[in-house]
């Protein structure tokens, strides 16, 4: 029995459609492991996001009690500046 040209052909594709298979299953692999590491460091940044804002409002909880911290929470735009009242002068003749 000879070998066909379709015989060839489809061994062939065969071939082909395997090596495709095997270079589309490394980079599937190979993307899922870069999207667990960016998951991964966006659950860091988030919990780093958490821990900061706990401690910005504990700073102006404590800022309460103690007003020598205003200056730090002013500069860190964390509180407003605080204005002097204005005299009741501007509107009497």
């Amino acid at each position: 029995m000879k070998n066909s040209p379709l015989t060839t052909f489809l061994l062939a594709l065969l071939a082909v459609s395997a090596l495709l298979s095997i270079v589309f299953c490394a980079l599937y692999v190979s993307s899922s492991r870069e999207k667990h590491r960016w998951e991964t460091q966006v659950e860091g940044i988030k919990n780093r996001n958490k821990a900061v804002t706990r401690l910005a409002n504990e700073a102006l909880e404590y800022s309460k009690h103690d007003t020598n911290l205003d200056a730090i929470l002013v500069w860190a735009n964390l509180k407003p500046k605080s204005n002097p009242p204005a005299s009741s002068k501007a509107g009497a003749k």
